[in-house]
């Protein structure tokens, strides 16, 4: 059985959008986990995650204010069907991300992670370092900034293993 993952990053809401697209809520409710990569900047996207979707992980970004820093950390960890997801929302310049990544999430560092997921740059992102930690950044929904669409990440994890990656474009 394959469990499916949703990530979301950068969704800057009402700020960047009014709202997400239908969608997205219809990704979202259909997944078995909801990651957010951070940058909610409102606590009234996370409560309806919380209510929308069967599980939801997520993390504070550098736009979110104290009530959403109170209520989510700067890194979150969870397994899933085996798998081992970190979350963070900055992950540094571009130029070595995967060994700065590394050196922090892989398999020599103190809390080993197979799956890196993050966001702020609200580009995708789809690496592997060295070591075999899977860097995923999910774009964003709704500010696409250098990007010709926003985007969304749907990820299938099965017996240990992430079994596919899918960039989803999210038109307005």
């Amino acid at each position: 059985m394959t469990t499916r993952v949703l990530l979301l990053s950068d969704t800057h809401l009402p700020v960047r959008a009014r709202a997400l697209q239908e969608q997205v809520w219809g990704l979202a409710e259909a997944a078995d986990v909801v990651i957010h990569a951070g940058d909610w900047v409102d606590t009234a996207l996370l409560d309806e995650l919380k209510q929308r979707a069967r599980e939801l992980v997520g993390v504070a970004g550098n736009n979110d204010g104290e009530a959403l820093c109170e209520r989510l950390g700067e890194v979150a960890r969870v397994t899933i069907d085996g798998v081992r997801f970190a979350v963070t929302h900055e992950t540094g310049a571009a130029a070595g991300r995967e060994r700065r990544c590394d050196a922090r999430f892989g398999p020599s560092s103190d809390e080993p992670a197979d799956v890196l997921v993050f966001g702020h740059s609200h580009i995708p992102w789809d690496s592997t370092a060295a070591s075999g930690l899977r860097l995923l950044n999910p774009g964003s929904p709704t500010d696409r900034r250098r990007q010709s669409v926003g985007t969304v990440m749907l990820v299938d994890v099965a017996d240990g293993a992430v079994r596919s990656v899918e960039i989803v474009p999210t038109p307005r």
